[in-house]
Formats: C-alpha cells, sequence, structure tokens
C-alpha cells in the first residue's frame, strides 16, 4: 500500500471522525494483528468472542502503528498517544476502505471462486500474466470479508493486475466481497461439495458461487465450468456476450482435451488448435489452465509467452505436489483440502501414470448428513480405475474403504496416522505411485513427510 493521508482515508470511509491535527498524518498498509506492527501500518481492531483488538490499540500506537480504527461505541477506552479514527463498525470501515483504494489503484481486477482449484486457478492466471503486467494476488487463505480487503490494502500504486481469490461458507458472502472487488473478470472453476453442511445441496452451493458476478463491471466477463449443468440456470439470466464457458466437451467456448499424459505433467490442446504443456498432474488442472490462458489471451499475452510462462508454473504447496521418496517411489501431496469431486480428479488422476498405484484418502469434513453418501461414492469411483492398493484413515473414510476394497488388490482402513505409515513404508517399492489427499484437518501432509524418508 502506497502512503495515504489520513485525510485521504476519513473521505473515503463513512461516518467516521478524528482529530482534525491528525490529517496531515500518513499511513501505509494495514494490519488486524497488533504483535507485528509494521511503522506507519493502520491497525484495525476486532472485537472477538475471547479478545477485544480494541485492548491492543493504544500498544500499537507505541509500537509503530501510524493511527488505529476505532469502534465508537467500545467499551475500551480509547487510546491518548496517536491518531485514533473513530467508526461505527471496524469490519466495515475496512471493506469500505478497501474498496475505495482498489478504485484508487485501478487494477483490472480478475475474481476467482469455485468448491476446488481456486488458489492453484489463481497461481495459474498469474503465472501467464506476470510477465507482461505487474500482478499482485491473494496470499494465502485471505479470501474472505477481512482477508481479501487485507490483501487489496497491499496493493501498489502501479499494480496492473489485482488477482483476488473469494471463498465462502454460506449465502451472499461472496456477493459481499464481489461488490467490493467490482471485477473485470469473473472465475468460477467448478461446483462441488465443499460447504453442503451450510448449503444443503450442491445446487445451493452453484447459487453461492454464482453471487461472484453482483459487482462484475458493466463489461466484465464471466469464465465458468461449461461441464458443470447445476451453472447453467444461472449462465441462462445472462447477456451470453458476457459469458466464456470453459471444459472437456465440445460444446464449450474453450474446449480441452488432453494428449498426453506423463510423470512430469501433461500436454493438451484448446479448440483442437492451441497446444500447452504444464508441469501439473491432472485433467482438473488443465481445465484450471485453460481458464488461465483464456483471461491471457484476452489481455493481449502472446500465446509464445503464455507457452514459457507454463513451463514455469509453480504452485501453492501440497495441490498435486510431488516428492520422490529415499526408496525412489513417487508420492504425490495434494493433502491441502478435499472434496468427493477433487478425490475423484485426483483418482484420475493416478489411473493415468504407470507404476502400482497407491490410493492413500482420509476423510472430507463438511459435508453434513450427506457425507455417509458422499463417502460411499468415492470408494464406488475407484471401480476400474486401475488403482492397485487402497488406505483409508479417519471415522468418515471408512465407506470409501467399504466401497472401494472390492475393486483393489488391497484395501485396509487405520484407526491412527502412525499405524498407516509404519505398515505402508514397510510395503513400498521403487515404482510405486502414491497419491495422498484428504481434508485439511486430516493434516495427511504428516503421511507424506514421512514417506519421503522411507
Amino acid at each position: 500500500m502506497i502512503q495515504i493521508t489520513l485525510k485521504q482515508l476519513s473521505q473515503w470511509i463513512e461516518d467516521c471522525r478524528i482529530d482534525q491535527k491528525f490529517l496531515d498524518y500518513h499511513i501505509s498498509g494495514a494490519t488486524i494483528d497488533s504483535r507485528h506492527i509494521e511503522k506507519g501500518q493502520l491497525f484495525i481492531p476486532f472485537k472477538g468472542e475471547r479478545v477485544d483488538g480494541h485492548h491492543f490499540c493504544e500498544q500499537a500506537l507505541s509500537d509503530g502503528a501510524g493511527a488505529v480504527l476505532f469502534e465508537e461505541k467500545s467499551n475500551v477506552p480509547p487510546p491518548s498517544n496517536g491518531p485514533v479514527i473513530f467508526v461505527k463498525d471496524t469490519l466495515i470501515a475496512l471493506q469500505q476502505l478497501a474498496q475505495k483504494y482498489l478504485q484508487y489503484v485501478a487494477p483490472t481486477v480478475i475474481a476467482v471462486t469455485g468448491s476446488n482449484g481456486k488458489t492453484t486457478t489463481k497461481d495459474m492466471i498469474e503465472n501467464t500474466l506476470s510477465a507482461h503486467y505487474k500482478v499482485k494476488k491473494t496470499r494465502g487463505n485471505y479470501n474472505n470479508e477481512i482477508g481479501m480487503p487485507l490483501t487489496i490494502l497491499e496493493l501498489d500504486k502501479d499494480t496492473e493486475i489485482a488477482i483476488l481469490e473469494m471463498g465462502m461458507s454460506g449465502f451472499h458472502e461472496i456477493e459481499l466481497l464481489s461488490k467490493i472487488a467490482q471485477p473485470d473478470y469473473a472465475v468460477i472453476t467448478n461446483i462441488g461439495e465443499s460447504h453442503m453442511q451450510d448449503l444443503g445441496s450442491r445446487e445451493g452451493i452453484a447459487q453461492a458461487k454464482f453471487e461472484i458476478v453482483k459487482g462484475l463491471k458493466a463489461q466484465g466477463r464471466l469464465l465458468y465450468d461449461g461441464d458443470e449443468p447445476l451453472l447453467k440456470p444461472h449462465i441462462a439470466t445472462m447477456d451470453a456476450s458476457r459469458t466464456i464457458s470453459i471444459g472437456l466437451s465440445k460444446g464449450n467456448d474453450v474446449a480441452c482435451r488432453i494428449l498426453e499424459h506423463s510423470e512430469a505433467g501433461i500436454t493438451f490442446e484448446i479448440n483442437r488448435k492451441a497446444r500447452f504443456t504444464i508441469p501439473v498432474l491432472g485433467e482438473h488442472n488443465m481445465r484450471n489452465a485453460a481458464i488461465a490462458i483464456t483471461i491471457a489471451q484476452m489481455l493481449n499475452v502472446p500465446n509464445s509467452v503464455i507457452h514459457n510462462q507454463l513451463q514455469q508454473l509453480q504452485l501453492t504447496g501440497m495441490r498435486m505436489e510431488k516428492f520422490v521418496s529415499k526408496s525412489g517411489a513417487t508420492i504425490i501431496n495434494d493433502a491441502y483440502n478435499a472434496s468427493p469431486t477433487s478425490m475423484k480428479a485426483a483418482i484420475d488422476t493416478l489411473s493415468t501414470m504407470n507404476g502400482r498405484k497407491i490410493l492413500i484418502l482420509g476423510d472430507v469434513l463438511e459435508l453434513g448428513e450427506q457425507s455417509k453418501m458422499m463417502h460411499a461414492s468415492v470408494g464406488k469411483y475407484i471401480n476400474d480405475k486401475g488403482i492397485d492398493l487402497l488406505y483409508t484413515f479417519g471415522e468418515a473414510s471408512m465407506d470409501i474403504h467399504e466401497k472401494g476394497k472390492k475393486f483393489v488388490d488391497e484395501a485396509i482402513h487405520f484407526d491412527s496416522k502412525d499405524k498407516m505409515i509404519r505398515y505402508i513404508s514397510s510395503i513400498l517399492q521403487q515404482r510405486d505411485i502414491i497419491l495422498v489427499k484428504g481434508s485439511r484437518g486430516m493434516r495427511l501432509e504428516e503421511v507424506v513427510e514421512a514417506l519421503i524418508q522411507c
């Protein structure tokens, strides 16, 4: 964030109040963490269930904060050792500030949502654009009503492209983020089962994801999973000239087809014309790459540059991340998160590879009443996929085990990761291909880390 005066900031936040003597002071950047204040930052406190951040405002100013936001109705006495900006609600103030700051910097905004593949697609879009433009993307999981505004406030004045990931757990959350960001391009990677517990059905998830168009600029474009029937009734409400369908079926505006699999990645073609190679596994990643390629082409990046950039692609960790163990086995760490849809995509990827195929799966969390049925559907999906060994861990994944065990040479369900690690370590062979996937809460990267040493 560039330096802005508190006078400017006070004009961007509605109904705020500040002592006039501070109007010429400057802030640079913003934080919600009083433990890591950088000189000149704006500190934004929130009142949580256990801790009220307003208690730390005075210390934040002492540690170098340029100013603090402060709710007028807070029960905490306001600090007197620096600039205080009084607001009705610190969260709303943060969001208003981010929206105005984004309009001030005025980059091209690309918003990305979807049940799976948000971060991978975001990484791919940055990769294809960064040779031609100054690009800033959401870091980590800063994709909610607090994290996305903080990402916006990190933009430099000369940022040309802002790639903003949008997550949600319920209705109207993406609508809020979209209205803050007002994207030029909106992306829906797919509709899976994440947050089924909160949204009730895949139809509900599709409805919630489609909220990304609520803030789409008048001439903005929506890129979406054209193979997903649940999106079609929503797409029908839009002008067709503003939508781009991307997928495997021939009827898509951007139709993709894999030409070659290898352990190093995949080669695919788009609309039976241009060919691309990415050093990443999985048919689902072809679709993600096609989204990035399409946006880059619309932003006038030459195909030769896109080709070169994709060759150097590096994704955020634990997403189809490949390692070789000491014994020579290949281990694919896809343990960042999971849904039944993404598990099936991972099974498809493993099925294309050469070697003894070992599948290690953990629970998919937050599926609500449909958990048993959906885990069982993953087990059934293993049929005819050429998977040799199936190992599962967690309470819900017992249903994967029960349905999948008849399709493999060996299936074992474990009640502890230590037992799983000891057993799999004892059977590893040089040409094994092991794919590990489960929800974030299952922490299956611990299994990956142990097997790499075997």
